[in-house]
């Protein structure tokens, strides 16, 4: 016979199964119905009913303890499951959004915004969210953390409503009623502007459309400014920098020429020393000059063609044209022209043996390019 002063000792720490909370009190039996200690399940449905109806899975302790039933971290359910409940979120009931037939169901909810909001999202009239193609996540606009549907979190990056740009009626820009597929082109709001204004013409002067090349975004297009010439046929370098646009564009800003004389014809006019017009000077003034200032000019006749100023043509000549004989050409020269006093006879005598000589200005120039005897 076995000692009944003697209480059998069992530790059901060793089943992997810790009797912990209500469990500590729980009659053996409730469990272990067949008194078959391990052919007792551990999942927590093979002892309790799934009042949930398998809408939030089998495992109990997901969201309870073994101590109560209550669930204390709703928040971290909600977190875990992708959805957390910021903002105004935190203050809604729970069958606010999960409705089912019994309150006890949890059927899964999509995360995204429309599937709580879709009526308030079809129901909106400032503006028709509906006709207008709104994107159906909400927190694109509205802030979570702010009661009501205000759109305090709208980012407009994708165009920047800066100092004119920053209007409050949004039908100015968006005028067919729709806020996708809204043009960003400068022209496809200020048309009017661009075909208005006189100073200069933009339409007659052939100006582009596109505002942001010349102006900011600062109310009454002011202040204006065209930093990129050098787009265009004509970089603006040296002294031209500082001219007035007016000074070139007189007559418009487009087909404006580019010929060096088509806006200083009064200053070749005007040159005296030499006299540009008088000597026959061609009019492509970068031939002598830079942009930099008239003075220095670069065209040195003795370094880079032939000595005039210096050696045996020093002081012989009065004039450009008594060698330059062909008007407007100063590529070509003559030799003939001066030294026709000189009997072709006497100078063939004198070029006896000169193999190939002739009495033509260019060999001249070949033999002689120092203009030496």
């Amino acid at each position: 016979m076995p000692n009944s002063d003697k209480v059998a000792s069992f530790s059901h720490d060793q089943t992997g199964f810790p009797l912990d909370g209500r469990h500590a009190t729980t009659n053996c039996r409730d469990c272990h119905e067949t008194l078959v200690f391990d052919a007792a399940p551990s999942d927590c449905v093979a002892c309790h009913t799934d009042i949930h109806q398998r809408t939030v899975g089998n495992d109990c302790n997901r969201c309870h303890t073994a101590d109560n039933w209550l669930v204390d971290d709703v928040q971290g359910i909600h977190f875990d499951n992708g959805f957390p409940l910021n903002g105004v979120h935190t203050n809604v009931s729970c069958v606010a959004c999960h409705i089912s037939e019994t309150t006890l169901r949890f059927d899964r909810l999509g995360n995204d915004c429309i599937s709580c909001h879709a009526t308030d999202f079809q129901a909106t009239m400032s503006p028709n969210h509906v006709e207008a193609v709104f994107s159906m996540e909400c927190t694109t606009c509205h802030d979570v953390f702010t009661p009501g549907w205000t759109s305090s979190s709208l980012s407009h990056d994708f165009f920047p409503l800066t100092m004119g740009h920053a209007i409050s009626d949004c039908f100015q820009c968006h005028t067919n009623g729709g806020f996708t597929d809204t043009p960003t082109a400068c022209v496809a709001c200020h048309q009017p502007e661009y075909n208005a204004t006189t100073q200069p013409n933009h339409r007659d002067a052939g100006i582009g459309t596109d505002c942001a090349q010349c102006h900011t975004t600062a109310p009454g297009w002011m202040p204006a400014r065209f930093d990129d010439h050098d787009q265009t046929a004509f970089p603006l370098r040296g002294a031209h920098t500082q001219t007035d646009c007016v000074a070139c564009h007189a007559d418009g800003f487009a087909g404006t020429p580019t010929a060096c004389v088509a806006c200083h014809q009064a200053d070749y006019d005007n040159a005296n020393s030499p006299d540009h017009s008088a000597a026959q000077f061609p009019t492509s003034c970068a031939d002598c000059h830079t942009e930099t200032a008239w003075t220095p000019a670069n065209f040195d006749h003795d370094d880079m063609y032939f000595p005039i100023y210096s050696g045996n043509h020093r002081n012989e000549w009065d004039d450009c044209r008594e060698c330059h004989t062909t008007p407007g050409n100063y590529a070509l020269f003559s030799c003939v022209e001066c030294h026709e006093h000189d009997d072709a006879a006497d100078l063939a005598d004198e070029h006896q043996g000169i193999n190939g000589y002739q009495y033509l200005s260019t060999a001249c120039y070949a033999c002689h390019p120092d203009g030496d005897d």
